[in-house]
């Protein structure tokens, strides 16, 4: 990735690009103690019910759980929905300035499911997407973000925005957007298809040079806090990640979706989602990109805690949500909210209430009172593959390791070679 010596030398030297006008106290806490960190963990009083609630930036959520941008966040009616059954915060659809230039084809989705091409009894386990940003106006928008806002004061709802490569219309938009009363920005920084050549979604987020002006007019203008949503379609994450955050987000979000090709229908020979014959690469999302996301957090939570231990700095987890158990992974690698779109598109608003409860059936069997009690905590156990061999050798030398499977390449036997195999595996 390619940086410009003004990215080089905050990479190196930890500052930070311009300072944002607004007073941002507000946006502070205490940093966590280390004994919420791990290894030590606090643990919840008998009886007592886990809480879900988190304080992320300042912006208070009765619980993790947040519909990330997307169709689940379309329109007035949905997002009231979602605040209605239980949702923690709800990020509307991307919008821009004009939004006439987003012209959207059906169908524009396209799932993979276990088992054999074209089966249509699999469990799906994929879901690809060549949806574009909203294509409401902007003042159609504008007007449900006021309206949501008069009717849930106390709830979260967060603008997802992305504007063409110039500084007014970045700084216009934020303007216009922040007058209807939403608690925060998530900027889309990662959107793998639609409009690059207009230096828009991924295009930017894959460019540190470019991230670095753009968070630079979005930081100079904004007065709530700003997510910055990073793409996985790049090589090392944690760059993108380190310069929104020095150039004053106060959080980021991972991951958007991963680009695609879905697959061939291999009776007709033409690409799916399949638009008059032809098709496009789109957005990858569910079930299946749950550990391409998870390593893409840890790295990314990892960073922070090196970098940014002592700020306020937040990161939200995003990819195959579907279960408690998921959003856990994510908060368990340092995620202090987890968010939800191809989950909801597949089983509907009343999923929070799923994830709620399966979340603390999770934080019950550990005794964890509050989110906070095991956030990060996973996080001490990735180390390097040279660290595990000498980890091994030294568990080996002290016998308390057991020796189990092969100890070189040359054990291994034709006949023998599925056992062999599975006395390898840990799961």
């Amino acid at each position: 990735m390619a940086t410009s010596p003004l990215t080089s030398s905050f990479l190196s030297t930890g500052g930070t690009c311009g300072t944002r006008s607004r007073d941002r106290s507000f946006l502070l806490r205490a940093p966590v103690p280390d004994s919420r960190r791990c290894p030590a963990l606090r643990v919840r009083a008998s009886g007592a019910e886990p809480d879900l609630s988190v304080r992320v930036n300042g912006l208070e959520m009765p619980n993790p759980f947040v519909i990330a941008s997307g169709p689940p966040g379309t329109n007035y009616t949905v997002m009231k929905r979602a605040f209605d059954e239980g949702w923690g915060a709800v990020i509307a659809k991307t919008v821009s300035l004009d939004s006439s230039k987003v012209i959207n084809v059906t169908p524009r989705y396209a799932r993979l499911r276990a088992g054999s091409n074209g089966s249509a009894k699999g469990e799906i386990i994929g879901w690809e997407n060549i949806e574009l940003i909203s294509d409401r106006p902007l003042e159609t928008m504008l007007k449900e973000f006021k309206q949501l806002k008069e009717e849930y004061p106390e709830r979260i709802l967060i603008a997802s925005i992305m504007e063409e490569y110039d500084k007014a219309a970045w700084q216009e938009l934020i303007e216009r957007v922040e007058e209807t009363g939403v608690d925060a920005f998530e900027i889309n920084f990662s959107c793998p298809h639609g409009m690059p050549e207009r230096k828009m979604g991924a295009a930017v987020g894959q460019n540190c040079a470019l991230l670095e002006e753009v968070c630079g007019w979005i930081n100079e203008k904004a007065t709530i806090p700003v997510w910055a949503k990073m793409t996985p379609n790049i090589t090392d994450i944690t760059e993108p990640a380190r310069v929104a955050l020095q150039t004053g987000c106060e959080g980021v979000s991972a991951i958007n979706t991963i680009m695609s090709v879905m697959g061939i229908d291999l009776n007709t020979l033409h690409p799916e989602p399949c638009v008059e014959g032809y098709s496009t690469p789109g957005g990858y999302s569910a079930k299946a990109v749950h550990p391409i996301a998870l390593a893409k957090v840890m790295s990314i939570a990892k960073m922070m805690k090196a970098e940014f231990r002592d700020t306020e700095k937040s990161l939200s987890g995003i990819g195959g949500v579907q279960t408690g158990g998921d959003a856990a992974e994510f908060i368990l690698l340092g995620a202090d909210t987890v968010q939800v779109c191809t989950g909801v598109m597949m089983h509907g608003y009343g999923l929070v209430k799923q994830l709620c409860a399966e979340l603390k059936d999770f934080m019950r069997k550990h005794n964890f009172s509050s989110i906070d009690d095991f956030k990060g905590h996973s996080l001490q156990y990735f180390t390097t593959h040279t660290d595990l061999v000498r980890r091994q050798q030294e568990a080996i030398r002290q016998r308390k390791a057991i020796k189990k499977g092969l100890q070189s390449d040359k054990d291994w036997t034709g006949d023998g070679f599925v056992k062999e195999t599975e006395s390898m595996v840990s799961n």
